[in-house]
């Protein structure tokens, strides 16, 4: 039987502006794909990132160069050889689950063994890049949580990590500078991060320029995001990582990113599981990674001034799964 496929940008307003050292989001841009066989339909999203060269143009334009593959029958496996890493792929390998598992009468967590249902977790909430005073009262909003994200950059980063941690003392926290400093900061701010007991630093230098993490040991330990999208970029991942953030829109897809995951680990990695600004369309196939990783960052739809009908919710730092069939089948 013939499958369908529709492919369009849609635009989901933030009920407050993101701020990272990269620049300011006021909305989240998005490419929402659909695939109808004998009248079930899957469904999948992904968030085209400008840091990769991505638009919602690019990505449509991309995934109209697989159509005629996907409408005649091509799987997730195929995909893999037709599309490359990247958030069209991304959209096509989630659709593709969403409705091969509709066809099946079956659901991700059968078909995963993730446990049915589903069980709320522990996520990361975001503080946004601003002033030290700014983010102290957004941190305050946030000190009873489980896990804070912060943003930083380059102007001020101790003033600013300071700032958070007295305004929230308790949670776990993870700091992201978004590839905006150098390895002579990473060094120079050891020392403040193990006394503001930091968890987790996340991509701190830019990915071209990572190298200088080579045998270097840090006090907490380092996440590798911007520079490792596929399973094939750990053979050249300076050792001084011990963290993979696997994001499906960089892996292009829940299929690669499984197969990022299980390399991670054998190499011994720890593994995060992040997103982009996004609905709930978007995290719902990131739970099944989430569900075993050592840091959860999903806090994407929570951004949003309106979600899609039946998407995942958040209270106190913990986010609850979607509605049965929102994603993933049944």
């Amino acid at each position: 039987m013939r499958r369908t496929l529709t492919a369009a940008g849609e635009t989901f307003p933030l009920a407050t502006p993101f701020r990272i050292s990269r620049g300011v989001k006021t909305v989240a841009d998005v490419v929402t794909v659909s695939l109808e066989e004998g009248g079930i339909v899957g469904r999948g999203e992904c968030v085209p990132y400008p840091r990769y060269g991505e638009s919602i143009a690019s990505s449509i334009t991309q995934i109209e160069t697989a159509r005629a593959a996907i409408e005649a029958g091509a799987g997730r496996r195929d995909l893999l050889d037709i599309l490359p890493a990247g958030a069209a792929r991304n959209a096509l390998d989630c659709a593709l689950w969403d409705l091969e598992l509709r066809l099946a009468g079956s659901d991700i967590a059968a078909a995963l063994g993730l446990g049915s249902p589903l069980r709320p977790m522990a996520t990361a909430l975001t503080v946004g890049l601003d002033t030290p005073d700014a983010m102290a009262r957004a941190a305050t909003r946030l000190a009873g949580v489980p896990l804070i994200k912060v943003k930083v950059d380059r102007a001020d980063p101790a003033a600013q990590l300071q700032a958070v941690r007295a305004a929230a003392p308790a949670p776990r926290m993870i700091v992201d500078p978004n590839e905006s400093w150098t390895m002579a900061e990473v060094e120079g701010l050891q020392g403040l991060m193990a006394q503001l007991r930091i968890d987790l630093l996340e991509q701190p230098l830019p990915a071209k320029e990572d190298r200088e993490l080579a045998s270097f040991r840090s006090v907490v330990p380092i996440a590798a995001d911007e520079s490792v999208h596929v399973a094939q970029d750990l053979d050249d991942l300076p050792d001084g990582y011990g963290v993979v953030n696997i994001k499906l829109d960089k892996a292009g897809g829940l299929t690669a990113a499984l197969e990022l995951a299980l390399a991670a680990r054998a190499r011994g990695l720890g593994i995060m599981t992040g997103c982009m600004i996004c609905s709930s369309l978007s995290i719902a196939p990131a739970w099944v990674i989430a569900a075993d990783s050592m840091f959860v960052d999903l806090d994407g739809p929570l951004w949003l001034s309106r979600d899609r009908a039946g998407g995942v919710t958040g209270a106190d730092g913990y986010l609850h799964p979607p509605t049965q069939g929102f994603w993933g089948g049944l």
